[in-house]
């Protein structure tokens, strides 16, 4: 549902705007002013994603207002509302979405709140393109390794061990030692299913084969390589909650 801001210094045609608005059943009016000031004041904290805003307000203009909206780090859609179609340019000119005259038509309100779902969505489908490529872009873990770039697969890490001042990254198929700190790599890798189990251990949960005891409350994992990485009491906890035990 679209939530909504109506300008306009005439209160019939602000309840009359609002009257239109929800029956539509697509906007929720979450506020309304008759002045630029207290307007854009409002508007920054609401953050609707459209303003319908009248373009003659007694002694102000509504198109000084929506430039000031440009200022705003969420700037919503603008459909100015008037009686008067002279200022059709120069409302555009502000990037205005629409431009409807008065009296208002319910059919033509509908055509605008379609223009701005529309807008709305297609804005959605570029930013998931974008997280997409995003993504794509970070699929490799690239690491300084000997004086050269490494590009690792983070699905094929099976652990990280801090030992000596530097960091050993073991894969299912080779063992790197590289200059980083433990807790710096578990940043780059915080998307993954990786879990902290010893004050040296960070391992990919996805490679575990089995869960040993030991004494005194630790364990053992036993890692798709064969690797045996220990659990310290520290963290014997939050392996439990990870493995729902």
């Amino acid at each position: 549902m679209l939530k909504a801001f109506v300008v306009d210094d005439e209160p019939l045609a602000r309840d009359e705007l609002k009257y239109i608005l929800n029956r539509t059943k697509e906007v929720k009016v979450l506020g309304e002013s008759d002045n630029i000031e207290e307007a854009f004041t409002d508007i920054a904290l609401i953050q609707p994603d459209i303003v319908f805003l009248d373009i003659q307000l007694d002694e102000e203009n509504g198109l000084t207002l929506a430039k000031k909206l440009d200022e705003l780090q969420t700037v919503p859609a603008i459909c100015f509302v008037t009686a008067y179609d002279e200022f059709a340019l120069q409302a555009f000119d502000t990037n205005a979405v629409d431009y409807v005259l008065k009296p208002y038509d319910e059919k033509r309100i509908k055509k605008t709140l379609d223009k701005v779902n529309s807008m709305r969505k297609q804005g959605e489908n570029e930013e998931a393109v974008k997280s997409n490529v995003k993504a794509e872009k970070t699929e490799k873990l690239a690491l300084n390794i000997d004086e050269r770039i490494v590009l690792i697969n983070p699905a094929d890490i099976v652990y990280l061990e801090a030992t000596e001042g530097k960091i050993k990254l073991k894969t299912v198929n080779n063992e790197y030692i590289v200059t980083e700190t433990l807790s710096g790599l578990a940043k780059k890798l915080e998307n993954y299913p990786i879990l902290q189990v010893h004050r040296s251990f960070i391992v990919n949960t996805e490679l575990i084969m089995e869960i040993e005891p030991w004494f005194n409350s630790t364990y053992n994992l036993l890692m798709i390589d064969g690797s045996k990485i220990p659990v310290s009491r520290t963290y014997a906890k939050a392996l439990k909650s990870f493995i729902g035990i």
